[in-house]
């Protein structure tokens, strides 16, 4: 038999009605009494290395790559269960890139993945390039800057989330898997927390919410404090800050605006700069910028330091896409807080508050565990409880609630 005779790995009998998507994927097709497909395309990708973005000192150092039977199997090498299951579908008109949904058999709630495999059917477009496409698709009237689904290059917090009953979807020629539902606490405590001890990661956890709320709206406080509500001062710290702003030109609320605009600057450039140089000249470039600056009188010592404080805050978090809701939201507590002062600030907590609240991932409320209180989901993810007494999942995600041991 000829078909029998031949070595390739990878080879398949086919019919005519699919031989062009073959022949485009790579295949050498031979016609002998059936029609053969033989896979002769080189696989050039690269090879599984650390994680670039998600980095963690404990913890497995391996990350995705571009090819999806790689990220596949280190997905595979951790959970070795055939309750694993995937859904593959290909999107796009020229590109036919395969796109993957997995979830636990069992453990995720279908009605979940039926969700994520309707919306994904609708998709009608020239081609998938990124993840980054479905997740755009997946946020369709998405009219709030919070990212709905967690991107993510680690296969161990995909295999965490999937033992949670998430849903994650793999794009091929992307080194980023989508996680969803994804909650606002899911971008503030990453799951890198599961690899040290409870009672010394929760004080960590505590230092990221207070550095979440220090990088939204610490500049905003500033102003409010100095121009509205000064009596909030005490008043040798009073003197000091006028003192200090004695010799600038410029309103505060200005300057701290231009300082936002500079900071910025300065993190772009060292996000699209070469690697090896970028950080070293954002360094030079604020130092410098900074002292100038001062010693101008363009902007006061006390302005440099809040911006400062406010942006090493945001290096906390790793995704680019919660950065940048971050991001609009202090530019709108700024504005707020340079009108109406600390009266300001509480309006724009309660729209913030408001417009989280209404954002959904999935049919799933932003807020959860906190509203609606779930505690499982809470314990995961808000604080790091003991090993031996985190027994249950999340009663929202998951038909399984209980965790076998």
């Amino acid at each position: 038999n000829f078909f029998n005779n031949i070595t390739s790995p990878k080879v398949k009998k086919i019919n005519q009605n699919n031989y062009q998507e073959y022949l485009n994927d790579g295949y050498l097709l031979i016609i002998k009494d059936e029609l053969i497909a033989i896979e002769v395309k080189e696989n050039n990708f690269r090879n599984i290395s650390t994680p670039e973005t998600q980095i963690s000192y404990n913890g497995p150092k391996d990350s995705f790559n571009e090819n999806y039977l790689t990220n596949l199997s280190l997905i595979k090498k951790r959970l070795k269960t055939n309750q694993l299951k995937s859904i593959d579908i290909k999107i796009g008109r020229y590109t036919k890139t395969l796109t993957s949904i997995l979830y636990l058999d069992g453990v995720t709630k279908i009605n979940n993945v039926n969700k994520i495999i309707k919306a994904l059917n609708k998709i009608d477009i020239d081609g998938i390039i990124d993840s980054s496409t479905i997740a755009e698709y997946l946020e369709k009237n998405n009219h709030s800057f919070a990212p709905k689904s967690f991107k993510t290059e680690r296969p161990d917090y995909v295999c965490n989330a999937l033992l949670n009953g998430k849903v994650v979807i793999l794009v091929d020629n992307s080194p980023n898997a989508l996680i969803l539902p994804a909650f606002l606490l899911d971008f503030i405590n990453p799951p890198l927390d599961n690899y040290s001890k409870p009672i010394l990661i929760n004080s960590i956890k505590v230092l990221r919410m207070m550095a979440f709320l220090i990088t939204l709206t610490l500049p905003a406080f500033y102003i409010a404090l100095t121009n509205y509500n000064q009596e909030t001062i005490p008043l040798n710290l009073l003197l000091s800050l006028s003192q200090a702003r004695g010799s600038v030109p410029f309103p505060s609320v200005f300057e701290a605006l231009i300082m936002l605009f500079i900071y910025e600057l300065l993190r772009e450039s060292d996000i699209h700069f070469p690697k090896n140089f970028g950080s070293a000249n954002s360094i030079l470039g604020a130092l410098i910028l900074g002292e100038a600056s001062v010693k101008a009188g363009i902007v006061s010592p006390i302005m440099i330091i809040i911006i400062a404080v406010t942006f090493i805050s945001s290096l906390i978090f790793s995704d680019i896409d919660f950065i940048n809701a971050i991001r609009h939201y202090r530019l709108l507590f700024l504005i707020s807080a340079s009108l109406f002062g600390l009266f300001g600030i509480m309006l724009t907590y309660f729209y913030f508050i408001t417009r989280i609240s209404l954002v959904e991932s999935i049919g799933y409320p932003y807020l959860i565990p906190l509203v609606p209180f779930d505690k499982n989901y809470f314990n995961n993810v808000f604080r790091r409880i003991n090993i031996f007494k985190n027994k249950y999942r999340s009663k929202f995600l998951s038909n399984n609630h209980i965790k076998e041991r």
